[in-house]
């Protein structure tokens, strides 16, 4: 064995015989507070923190008296270290923000109640808990508050908080479940036969059953319900009393109660021998609630494992290419291959992909050729053909060759980490409706069990036999948490089914606003265009006799040297006319415009013919304005660029689909002569040409203004940012740029404008789902409410009511996940 401690590296003294079994070896520890430490760690499923450390951990034995009181504030202090926390944690600036799975949600009422404790925490700038799916995206001050006073504020009020891994949660959710089929195992079999036992006293009551036979037969009763009301009926106490030690009340109040007055009267009658028993309908009353919880919670645990698939993408480990030299320079060919793990990988780090491996962040092509299948992003499943210098993208599948990248990003921040960011975000959104209906059923439980007391008074007056049962139909018939389940568990599973299409809603308010939408503005270049321009024609122009006439060979350079500086689709076609013997300084790219700058000492301006040329110069070139872009220099147009471009193959069937309930609309920079092409083959019935950024505006606003108009822009997220802005959804093609800065309330990940159909198809599917889960909540619970209080609902039509009122909201939310 080793001389130093594995976990603090310190010399252990002669005699100490200690140590942890970790990755299935026996590590050597100095003292008794290391060896608890690093027994807490490897409990904590936390063995990667070993993995990851670049510095020895601090002596175990100097955090026992304060960090090892329980094995819990322990692990919530290691999730603090940086070596960790770079593994699940996305940070900008001060601010950090984490994913966390919570244990122990039951219904909508527990994510408000975790929202609300959270929210009074100083530090926490953003807390929204999803009921749906078990997880929280929190995001808070670093320098006023640490993670692990975050987790023991959770674990304050009664829920167990880590950090989210799609892999774990999948093993906790088949946990729970075992746990849940045993006690409905232990609660069946007892239920069935206290059944038994209960049909031998009721016909015992007519055939004069022997008195001690009768108590003999209540004894067993009692003895076999109570595993039931204490092993079985745990979960319902468990959340009441959580809910009743912060002062609020959730469904797990009334539930409880009735479970526990039914079993204390029957226990009171056996014990004296005077009155009912009522041991069946408890144990049958409990198995049922049991039934409804479970069913409830295989469909959302289904739900939420659809829409964590994504995390499941990222590899553990990669193929990192480091140089033997050791000087790294670039003389040095001698490289070797290590295995590390993926997010020990760093910008600027070489690693090696395999045909069929994953990759394992986002970089760039050095060497090779292969076919990637990028379904993950783009929902579409034929392999994309990548060479050299081309962008690859984490959790994307690379086919049948070897590959070479650089890594551009960080896991934390590759295009996949804000996926999953952005989709946790917008899952965790509640519309005006939801956030009342939240309120309404904190209220709602209040109520019911006011009216269980008036219930239990009045029929105690009047028909004593029965108030009991009818107080107990009371507490339990009506369903708050189908009211609030309503909406998040539709948002869960529509963003989800969007995410499967290629489609990101990064925004919030997206699916409230789509079925709203009148007017669908589209960018003609790059977005009813392929944008992959080719270049048609050079014109040189003279402008007088002493003018210098280039040739097309050197406009060509002139115009790729200042091209070179933008993002644009048009800008693409001059890029192989590169002459990098040309110096450019003060380059300046005028949004929507062109682009200014000093080339060889001489200054140039490329872009729009309308925003270069004079009055007097269009008025004397009025075929130039019909260029795709002029070239200028002092004034003086030296030549003139037609590019062709092409129409995609589904702008016409989107189009189509768009006219026969909405207005469609052109608002583009080009001349106006191309557009009016374009919407005449489209069928689109207006069409703005020649328009800056703050001309597209212009148009939107006055739309808004005089029509009252909702209106959605479909841009290609280059140089539409300024008019995103102004509109009510603004939709984003293609993904290869940073979506977290994008300024798009929705990405389309395939780059296909079908999609859009699909985003409005679905967004108003969600909205008509949302719509039946409240009128079936609200129209359930104001209907069986006096029934229950009128006494013609037993006990056992209450459950199952109850039961099925959640998980009819939760099944008709899982129609969106179907195509």
């Amino acid at each position: 064995m080793s001389s130093t401690c594995f976990h603090c590296d310190e010399l252990i003294p002669q005699g100490i015989n200690l140590g942890v079994t970790i990755n299935q070896k026996l590590q050597p520890m100095c003292c008794i507070g290391c060896q608890a430490v690093a027994q807490t760690i490897v409990d904590n499923n936390l063995i990667q923190y070993y993995q990851f450390r670049t510095e020895p951990a601090q002596k175990g034995a100097q955090l026992i008296p304060e960090q090892l009181k329980t094995q819990h504030n322990l692990k919530n202090k290691l999730l603090d270290e940086d070596v960790l926390q770079s593994e699940f944690i996305y940070q900008e600036g001060d601010l950090k923000e984490a994913i966390l799975t919570i244990d122990g949600i039951s219904c909508a009422a527990c994510a408000w109640l975790i929202e609300m404790q959270l929210s009074k925490l100083k530090g926490i700038d953003n807390i929204s808990v999803n009921a749906t799916t078990q997880r929280a995206t929190i995001k808070w001050q670093d320098k006023v508050l640490q993670l692990s006073d975050i987790l023991a504020a959770i674990e304050h009020i009664g829920y167990q908080a880590l950090p989210f891994k799609a892999n774990e949660v999948e093993l906790r959710n088949k946990t729970i479940s075992k746990v849940f089929i045993k006690r409905l195992g232990i609660s069946g079999i007892l239920m069935m036969q206290i059944l038994m036992i209960a049909v031998g006293l009721y016909f015992g009551a007519f055939s004069d059953m022997a008195e001690h036979n009768r108590v003999y037969l209540r004894w067993v009763s009692f003895i076999l319900a109570v595993p039931i009301v204490s092993y079985g009926a745990f979960p319902f106490y468990t959340g009441a009393l959580n809910a009743l030690k912060l002062k609020r009340l959730s469904m797990d109040v009334p539930v409880s109660i009735a479970i526990i007055l039914a079993f204390t009267a029957s226990a009171w009658a056996t014990i004296t021998e005077q009155g009912e028993v009522y041991f069946e309908s408890v144990s049958m009353f409990t198995f049922l609630l049991l039934i409804g919880k479970f069913l409830e919670f295989r469909a959302r645990s289904y739900a939420a494992q659809v829409s964590a698939n994504l995390l499941r993408l990222m590899p553990m480990t990669a193929t990192r290419i480091k140089k033997s030299c050791e000087l790294l320079d670039s003389s040095c060919e001698e490289q070797t291959e290590e295995l590390v793990a993926a997010k020990q990988l760093v910008k600027g780090d070489m690693v090696l992909i395999k045909p069929g491996e994953v990759i394992p962040s986002d970089g760039l092509i050095i060497t090779g050729n292969s076919h990637v299948n990028e379904a993950m992003l783009s929902g579409e499943q034929t392999p994309v053909a990548k060479a050299v210098n081309d962008n690859v993208f984490a959790g994307t599948i690379n086919g049948d060759g070897n590959l070479t990248v650089q890594v551009k990003r960080p896991s934390s921040h590759s295009f996949l980490s804000q996926l999953i960011r952005l989709s946790e975000q917008s899952q965790a959104h509640k519309p005006k409706l939801a956030l009342f209906s939240d309120k309404v059923a904190q209220y709602f439980v209040a109520i019911i069990l006011v009216t269980a007391i008036g219930s239990a008074i009045y029929w105690q007056q009047h028909m004593p036999e029965e108030a009991f049962w009818i107080t107990l139909s009371v507490l339990v018939a009506t369903c708050p948490c189908a009211l609030s389940l309503a909406t998040p568990t539709a948002l869960t599973c529509a963003t989800t089914r969007l995410n499967r299409d290629g489609i990101m809603i990064k925004s919030a308010h997206v699916m409230e606003t789509i079925p709203k939408i009148d007017y669908f503005a589209f960018d003609k270049t790059g977005t009813l265009t392929t944008g992959e321009f080719a270049i048609d024609k050079v014109e040189i122009i003279k402008s007088d006799i002493n003018s210098t006439k280039h040739t097309e060979k050197e406009v060509l350079a002139i115009a790729a040297a200042l091209e070179f500086h933008s993002e644009h689709p048009l800008a693409k076609p001059f890029q192989q006319h590169r002459d990098f013997n040309l110096q450019t300084d003060a380059v300046s790219v005028q949004s929507g415009q062109g682009i200014s700058g000093i080339v060889d000492g001489q200054n140039y301006k490329i872009g729009k013919a309308s925003w270069l040329l004079t009055a007097k110069q269009k008025k004397e070139n009025q075929p130039l304005l019909s260029a795709s872009c002029v070239l200028v220099s002092r004034d003086k147009i030296i030549a003139a660029f037609y590019l062709v471009d092409k129409i995609r193959d589904d702008a016409q069937s989107l189009i189509k689909t768009l006219n026969t309930h909405h207005h469609t609309l052109i608002l583009s920079g080009d001349n106006q002569n191309a557009c009016d092409d374009i919407a005449k083959k489209l069928s689109i019935s207006q069409c703005y040409g020649n328009l800056s950024a703050t001309d597209k505006m212009a148009v939107l606003r006055n739309k808004q203004q005089v029509k009252n108009a909702t209106i959605a822009m479909v841009g290609d997220g280059v140089n539409d940012s300024p008019v995103f802005g102004a509109a009510h959804v603004s939709i984003a093609m293609g993904c290869g740029t940073d979506i977290a800065k994008s300024g798009a309330d929705v990405i389309l990940l395939n780059s296909k404008l079908e999609s859009i159909n699909t985003l409005n198809h679905i967004s108003i599917k969600t909205k008509r789902i949302i719509f039946q889960n409240y009128l079936w909540a609200f129209g359930y619970n104001a209907i069986v409410l006096p029934l229950a209080v009128s006494g013609f609902i037993t006990p056992y039509m209450a459950v199952i009511g109850m039961s099925a009122s959640s998980i009819l909201v939760i099944s008709n939310s899982l129609r969106l996940l179907k195509k």
